[in-house]
């Protein structure tokens, strides 16, 4: 599947859908990074500027990322870098949200965890066993690993299937996922296979489900979310690009949600979005996400 962002960064935009901008400022922000904040290595318009006066508002903020190939510090000095001035603890990820779940519901489990660095060393400073030995696998984790080969599914088929799973038997180790996405996109349109596809190949080979991941639009993510910024659902609002995800998340939480037009979901995707699909918010660019009022007097333009 190709993709294709809706416009070059620092372009004007001009959607045939009806900007919905908030009309109050909101105790906590909750943002997704790219197709949001930024697009590839570039800031997306209104985005630092935007950052700095929540910040000079004295609200909370916090940076979700389905992504587990890089950790929260990661993240962190990439905003940085771009020039939005950004501490770990700001960032929550998979890499987070799978080590918490691990970590709360089977902290002496063995694992087997297809993934990069990042996570591999999330799990090992949590405490947590890893192993790629099958008959000592207790929980096998599927994520967005760039590494993957067959000597890795060959384990994850011997650590899932018994000799009766094809008849219905019970499979002897668990298996879930950090995120549930397809794919990651490209600012060019590219992309690269993500999570989805390596779940995929294992439920082919075992015929066992991934019982959950812990990702957007899982409300894992966003339970965890709140607890990191002490607030309820209703006084912070959820900003991203994906209807499937972002929004999805905020609409299952009760949260309100805006979705940015600078990333994965087109003004004509939204056009033929069905309503319970919809977020309270539409903005042509993120920093849309303040009241006109508060644009007023910060002497903000469009440009």
């Amino acid at each position: 599947m190709r993709r294709r962002y809706n416009r070059p960064v620092g372009l004007p935009h001009q959607p045939p859908v009806s900007v919905v901008r908030p009309e109050r400022l909101f105790a906590g922000y909750i943002f997704d990074l790219d197709g949001t904040i930024y697009l590839g290595d570039s800031l997306l318009p209104g985005a630092q500027r935007l950052i700095h006066a929540l910040r000079q508002l004295n609200r909370r903020l916090l940076f979700l990322s389905n992504n587990p190939t890089k950790d929260p510090a990661a993240y962190a000095a990439k905003l940085t870098s771009l020039g939005i001035p950004a501490t770990p603890d700001e960032v929550l990820n998979t890499v987070v949200t799978t080590t918490h779940w691990l970590r709360q519901h089977l902290p002496t489990a063995t694992v087997f965890a297809i993934a990069e660095e990042p996570l591999q060393r999330a799990l090992r400073d949590a405490g947590l066993r890893l192993s790629d030995d099958p008959a000592q696998i207790d929980v096998v984790i599927a994520s967005y690993d760039r590494t993957f080969e067959y000597r890795k599914l060959q384990i994850a088929f011997d650590s899932l299937w018994p000799s009766d799973t094809a008849r219905g038997g019970k499979p002897r180790a668990r298996f879930v996922a950090t995120n549930p996405d397809r794919y990651c996109p490209f600012p060019d349109g590219r992309g690269e296979p993500d999570a989805a596809a390596i779940v995929a190949a294992i439920e082919a080979c075992t015929g066992v489900r991934c019982e959950r991941h812990f990702g957007k639009p899982d409300p894992y993510m966003l339970t965890i979310a709140l607890d990191l910024l002490g607030l309820p659902a209703q006084d912070c609002v959820m900003t991203g690009d994906r209807l499937y995800t972002d929004i999805r998340m905020a609409r299952d939480a009760g949260m309100p949600s805006a979705l940015v037009l600078t990333g994965d979901t087109s003004s004509e995707t939204l056009q033929h979005a069905s309503a319970a699909e919809r977020s309270d918010y539409v903005l042509d660019r993120v920093d849309a996400l303040v009241p006109e009022t508060i644009w007023r007097d910060l002497g903000w333009t469009a440009d």
